[in-house]
């Protein structure tokens, strides 16, 4: 049976890519990478995995992903990885999706934090 592929448009299949690292079988090895399982896991709404990889200072107590007008993930491009000291980097991207047929695009340049070899979501900037 072929695994279906990641959303995350890495060109490999989610058994080999975020899949693990949604399901907690390893953790995220770079920020660019936790980066690509977050847009999956807002693809498959999984809040649990969002508020799971959100840093502690910035984390919102629930996550409400609007099961009345739910998002269509439909693709993301990574534009810019960069480590901007040790165990903190920032990951430029550009996602698109869909609500009630109109399309939307998503770009933000996001900062993450690396503790206890785990790498955590903290904040971002809307770019236009």
């Amino acid at each position: 049976m072929k695994s279906l592929p990641c959303p995350c448009e890495s060109g490999q299949p989610l058994s080999a890519c975020c899949g693990p690292l949604i399901a907690g079988a390893q953790p995220a090895p770079t920020a660019e990478r936790l980066m690509r399982s977050r847009y999956t896991a807002y693809a498959q709404r999984n809040a649990d995995y969002l508020l799971a990889t959100w840093h502690a200072t910035t984390r919102p107590v629930t996550l409400d992903l609007d099961d009345s007008a739910p998002a269509k993930w439909i693709g993301l491009r990574i534009l810019r990885h960069r480590d901007t000291a040790p165990n903190r980097a920032e990951v430029e991207f550009l996602a698109r999706y869909r609500v009630g047929g109109r399309a939307h695009r998503l770009h933000e340049n996001s900062r993450f934090v690396r503790e206890d070899e785990r790498w955590f979501y903290v904040d971002g900037d809307m770019l236009e």
